[in-house]
């Protein structure tokens, strides 16, 4: 059953499969997010990297309002991994059946607000930071850690410079030569791990494949094209509750 199927990849009992499923899903999304809120607000609101560097290159230039304005979207990005972090802890201490549940309709809540009144939000700021684009960062932030904390780290959705490291030091290993091969096996011997391969590459074809849908809607059908995503944050999260024996 399909809906058996979608309470699996947000339940508290984990399986490597289940992390998989979850990870290209909301990779796939973030990905839709990240490009085409780009289009919609010119900001890549998952790069705390590129944003950091900004905020340094602005302060040495004497530009003060880009720089706090830089900053201000990391805090924003830093918060929703926070909240997600207060929630998922709450709901474990406490015994919640379903631990994850608040944290994925917090953010399908805040992408219908972002779809319905994403254009009136542009027209206020903070600092020179439109809501729009804080609102994109603390979702980022909410998404990118609920699913470190769900995999125990093992996968991130937003930090594809990460993801690409890895595979480029997997493709290495795999390359190496090992003089002992086919003798007894060296302690020293370097052999790449193909699972961890397939699931860093999987998860950065999400990510581009969700790019470009995310670019394809912000520019023919604008903030509204957020509304799908956001349904299906629900329906990932609500699964659980409608699930049978």
């Amino acid at each position: 059953m399909p809906i058996n199927y979608l309470a699996k990849l947000t339940s508290p009992k984990r399986t490597p499969r289940s992390n998989l499923h979850l990870g290209v899903s909301l990779a796939c999304v973030a990905g839709a997010l990240n490009a085409g809120g780009f289009l919609a607000v010119g900001q890549y609101t998952s790069h705390m990297t590129g944003m950091l560097s900004s905020a340094a290159d602005d302060l040495v230039l004497g530009k003060l309002l880009p720089a706090f304005a830089a900053l201000f979207m990391l805090i924003a990005f830093a918060w929703g991994a926070a909240c997600t972090a207060i929630m998922v802890n709450y709901a474990k201490r406490n015994h919640f059946r379903y631990i994850y549940t608040p944290v994925l309709l917090l953010e399908a809540v805040l992408l219908l607000v972002f779809g319905l009144v994403g254009t009136e939000l542009q027209e206020h700021a903070v600092i020179t930071v439109s809501f729009t684009t804080v609102l994109l960062c603390y979702v980022m932030g909410l998404q990118n850690a609920l699913i470190t904390k769900i995999s125990q780290a093992e996968i991130r959705t937003t930090h594809v410079t990460g993801l690409v490291t890895d595979i480029g030091i997997e493709l290495g290993k795999m390359m190496y030569w090992n003089r002992n091969k086919g003798e007894i096996q060296h302690e020293n011997e370097v052999g790449a791990n193909l699972q961890k391969l397939r699931l860093h590459g999987l998860l950065v074809f999400s990510f581009f494949f969700g790019a470009l849908t995310g670019a394809y809607g912000f520019k023919y059908f604008g903030f509204i094209s957020t509304l799908p995503i956001a349904t299906a944050l629900v329906v990932l999260s609500l699964a659980p509750r409608f699930r049978k024996a």
